[in-house]
């Protein structure tokens, strides 16, 4: 069965911040193949919107390759957007969502050929409560806000999360990859 994967940026106190960050072309590549290696993507409106910026990259690319890759990636993937607000996505490889969000992961997880990832803070806060995150991919930023969207934020009940993996990146970014463990008893 298909994995549903949190993958997010961070910055080193907490917060979310897709334009906090600081991309690198090894960034760029990492993300690039977990699209390429994925069949669909989950997005709330404010994240679905703010990663339309990369189509004006598909149009004009830029001198940086990694960027214009992981365009062409963000472009490709189905993008299912789940929305109260939004008329029209205006991405061709995008759609609202057709259930309420578990039904919808439920469904993706028995159909998708391919990982499920989810790239919006909300929605990972949705999916933890609701136990569906297969794994946590954290990219840990060193960069400090001091203010911002906690990702967790309005989590009452404690998630316990085994390490399983790191990957470090030359610009000091991290990712952290966890899996949830069974509540202790």
């Amino acid at each position: 069965m298909n994995k549903v994967i949190a993958a997010i940026n961070l910055t080193i106190d907490g917060y979310c911040d897709h334009t906090a960050g600081i991309p690198d072309q090894e960034i760029h590549h990492h993300y690039s193949e977990l699209l390429k290696n994925a069949a669909v993507i989950l997005y709330g409106r404010k994240t679905y919107q703010l990663m339309q910026y990369w189509q004006t990259i598909l149009k004009n690319p830029s001198e940086d390759k990694s960027m214009f890759e992981f365009a062409q990636a963000i472009d490709k993937i189905e993008k299912i957007v789940f929305s109260n607000t939004l008329k029209d996505l205006q991405w061709e490889s995008a759609r609202f969502a057709n259930y309420d969000l578990k039904h919808e992961v439920d469904e993706l997880k028995k159909l998708a050929n391919g990982d499920i990832l989810v790239g919006s803070p909300g929605l990972i806060n949705a999916l933890t409560h609701l136990e569906l995150i297969d794994e946590y991919q954290l990219c840990i930023h060193p960069v400090v806000l001091g203010n911002g969207l906690a990702l967790f934020k309005n989590n009452s009940e404690k998630l316990t999360l085994k390490l399983v993996g790191t990957k470090t990146f030359p610009n000091g970014a991290v990712i952290l990859y966890y899996h949830p463990t069974l509540a202790e008893g």
